[in-house]
């Protein structure tokens, strides 16, 4: 089993992005659990979700020690880091997290993805999907085309153009660590 923590402010798509991840795996035989956590104030309170991921019967949602983290922002690395598991993998967006991980038995890859979503795009909006794409091909716990088949089911009737942007958004995140992100 892998469990992974998808944690930043309400808005900035954290959620979706454990949902995605979540029906991806589903779609690729595994069995699944997602679990929402989200502040009363939602858009710019705190947001997180946790999926855990099994080639067995899951019995609890919660993932109290992830094996995985998705950090969007510096009081989520708060929050988060100490409960990493040893030798697990944390994505840090160095756009809105200017700390760096204290542990020495975790692995981090950062990358400024508001940055990278600005230059690329004009805009932050596809920060999650650039983010998602980063921790896809870091992991491989999923594809990048299993990401895209769950994202063609959630939405439904969206335009191709955002299938499009989806994707190129995807396959950035997904450059930066090949390219060897630290």
């Amino acid at each position: 089993m892998k469990k992974t923590v998808f944690a930043g402010f309400g808005g900035q798509g954290v959620l979706m992005m454990g949902y995605v991840f979540a029906v991806a795996a589903m779609r690729d035989g595994y069995e699944v659990t997602y679990l929402p956590s989200y502040g009363a104030e939602v858009r710019g309170g705190t947001a997180n979700c946790t999926v855990a991921v099994s080639d067995e019967e899951i019995f609890s949602p919660v993932a109290s020690s992830p094996d995985y983290g998705v950090i969007m922002n510096n009081p989520s690395l708060s929050k988060f880091e100490s409960a990493i598991n040893e030798k697990g993998i944390v994505i840090l967006n160095t756009s809105l997290v200017d700390s760096d991980i204290t542990r020495t038995d975790i692995t981090a890859v950062k990358l400024p993805a508001n940055k990278i979503a600005k230059e690329e795009f004009g805009n932050e909006r596809s920060v999650n999907m650039i983010m998602l794409g980063a921790f896809v091909t870091k992991t491989q716990v999923t594809s990048l085309e299993s990401i895209m088949g769950a994202l063609e089911e959630i939405s439904k009737g969206k335009k191709a153009a955002m299938m499009k942007l989806n994707r190129k958004s995807l396959d950035i995140g997904a450059e930066y660590v090949l390219k060897g992100a630290s």
